[in-house]
């Protein structure tokens, strides 16, 4: 589920190499995968995770399941390749980036309006090809031992009174989505100063959003940039009362409060009426609450909400207004990051 997006452009040629398969529950596919008796999920979700929840899905369907995975960007560069031979009817992706990258080339299919209506417009495709499944919230997690409290803004983090005191993951998707959203709303040169001056500041990298987690826990560093998530597992793992760290939820639709999301594209030329059961699954109570209760990320279906204990109502939250489908410029925010000397 934690896995750093990879590189489109070097990715085409051996995407292949890089997907390893995973066959679900048996069913009557022939040797395509593709036939009518069942449908082909590429996902880019951890198998791990999504693996007992695409059982049901079958059970569900009422039809065989197929899943390839891999990394959500470089299914997506397969795809690509493959264009109209590919026998996958359905992309379950991790972020929303490299769904927009399929949509942008014109790969997905239309949804039904009653599909796409269960999910809130910013949370879904504008071209209505792809829909969002779950959430999940760019926060600061601080350390109330070293510092009163975290700053209001990441564009904050710059200042000097933070020097040497932050922690990052720039090699980690969820980061390099942020910074990719951060160059939709703030340009590029605002974006590349901004990464400039926290490469300046001393910011201390770390390999993934729990070693950040855990730096600002400990007191490594006193303020680090992370998923909402991951904070809740640590408290559902250890207890609160052994627990340090705090959340700041950012205020004024900053860069730093982005809402992406995980979500899942009908491929052309799908087997269409199996693909969209999967999809309503996907959008069902049932599969909704399995992501809230397993990994505390957000429902996205209206009507349908978290269990999880303090975890702030999403309509609550002052995220940026931004078309999650434009975070497919990777390639660009990788390049940036090369710059400034972070990957």
């Amino acid at each position: 589920m934690r896995n750093p997006l990879g590189r489109f452009t070097s990715v085409l040629a051996i995407a292949a190499l890089l997907i390893p398969l995973a066959s679900a529950c048996g069913g009557d596919d022939g040797e395509d995968g593709g036939s009518d008796a069942g449908i082909v999920i590429y996902s880019g979700r951890n198998e791990k995770l999504i693996q007992p929840l695409l059982d049901k899905l079958e059970k569900a369907v009422g039809t065989g399941v197929e899943v390839r995975y891999g990394g959500s960007a470089e299914l997506a560069a397969q795809l690509l390749e493959e264009g109209d031979k590919t026998e996958a009817d359905l992309f379950l992706s991790q972020d929303a980036g490299a769904l927009g990258a399929l949509s942008k080339e014109g790969r997905l299919d239309k949804l039904p309006e009653e599909t796409l209506g269960k999910v809130p417009a910013q949370f879904r495709g504008s071209g209505g090809d792809w829909v969002g499944i779950s959430g999940r919230v760019r926060v600061l997690v601080y350390n109330p031992d070293k510092v009163d409290k975290a700053p209001d803004s990441v564009r904050d983090l710059v200042k000097p009174e933070w020097k040497g005191k932050i922690g990052y993951a720039p090699t980690n998707a969820s980061f390099q989505a942020f910074v990719t959203g951060m160059r939709v709303l703030d340009g590029e040169d605002a974006t590349r100063k901004w990464l400039k001056g926290i490469k300046d500041n001393d910011a201390k990298p770390y390999d993934n959003n729990n070693a950040v987690l855990d730096a600002v826990d400990s007191g490594e560093v006193s303020v680090g940039l992370i998923n909402h998530y991951y904070w809740y597992e640590k408290v559902a793992e250890k207890g609160a009362d052994n627990v340090t760290a705090k959340l700041h939820y950012l205020p004024g639709g900053d860069p730093g409060a982005l809402i992406n999301v995980a979500g899942v594209g009908l491929l052309k030329d799908a087997n269409r009426d199996a693909a969209l059961k999967a999809v309503d699954y996907l959008l069902s109570e049932e599969a909704q609450s399995y992501f809230s209760e397993e990994t505390k990320e957000y429902p996205l279906v209206t009507g349908v909400t978290s269990k999880v204990p303090d975890l702030p109502p999403l309509e609550s939250l002052k995220a940026p207004e931004i078309d999650l489908g434009k975070l497919e410029s990777l390639q660009e925010t990788l390049t940036m990051l090369r710059e400034a000397g972070m990957v």
